[in-house]
């Protein structure tokens, strides 16, 4: 176990199983844990696992950011750097050398899904729903992650999961290419498994430079591009539609956003 049990580590052979471990709030994504997966992800540039597989304890893989986390006082250029922690958290997964699989379960929603998009590898359950709702609460997608969406449901699907807001069924996904497989949940972790087991056996340095190099290829644009979407974050901070975004959601209610 590590910080503080937020994360929960096991190894199995050359398999090792990362457990988002926040159950009573849903694995919702507060600093702690943000910065203990960066952590985390910055830790298996040294370790002789050849497979990763992340998982979330209790009942949703990942609710997403945390939105009870309070908010920052700090000066502007505080607020900027702490607005990238997220990004920073993800580009750790997809900078893993290490094959990565998600296994999802339950919710994996807005930050909870931008973490098995990080992944080389998507599992889900026939009945795990995902889907971005940062719009709803008048607010970007972030953390450099438009693009890792963008890639694996193409560019008009990307569009609808990230304007609307919907939370989408576990066949939607499977067919739009989010998730890999759907299996039925008792199969979740035995076919994540048995996954990475097929992964492990391959020879560990060409499996790793096939991955950097396809990682490349395919998101050559992020950095030079996504590195804004902090800045975009903090200036929906700053609107009314945040705010009646975030009242909307914590009431209920179903908010008239009015584009101040």
């Amino acid at each position: 176990m590590m910080a503080e049990d937020v994360l929960i580590t096991q190894r199995l052979d050359d398999v090792l199983i990362l457990t988002l471990n926040r159950p009573e709030a849903l694995n919702a994504l507060n600093p702690a844990l943000m910065l203990a997966i960066e952590a985390f992800g910055r830790s298996m540039l040294n370790d002789p696992a050849r497979v990763l597989v992340i998982r979330g304890e209790g009942r949703h893989f990942c609710a997403g950011a945390d939105l009870k986390a309070p908010a920052s006082d700090a000066p502007l250029v505080q607020r900027r750097r702490d607005a990238q922690l997220g990004g920073r958290m993800l580009r750790t997964i997809i900078d893993i050398p290490q094959v990565t699989i998600a296994a999802v379960h339950g919710a994996a929603l807005g930050g909870g899904l931008c973490i098995p998009t990080a992944c080389d590898f998507r599992i889900a359950t026939d009945t795990a729903i995902g889907g971005y709702p940062e719009v709803n609460l008048g607010m970007n997608l972030m953390w450099q992650s438009v693009g890792l969406c963008t890639r694996l449901v193409g560019p008009a699907r990307a569009k609808r999961m990230i304007m609307l807001g919907e939370r989408l069924d576990a066949q939607t996904l499977l067919n739009w290419g989010l998730w890999d497989e759907t299996v039925p949940e008792e199969q979740l972790m035995p076919r994540a498994l048995a996954l990475a087991d097929a992964y492990a056996a391959q020879p560990p340095v060409a499996v790793q430079m096939i991955k950097q190099t396809i990682n490349q290829v395919s998101g050559a644009l992020d950095q030079a591009i996504l590195h804004m979407d902090a800045d975009q974050n903090l200036l929906t901070a700053s609107g009314e539609d945040r705010a009646l975004g975030i009242q909307g959601f914590l009431a209920g209610t179903s908010p008239t956003f009015t584009g101040d």
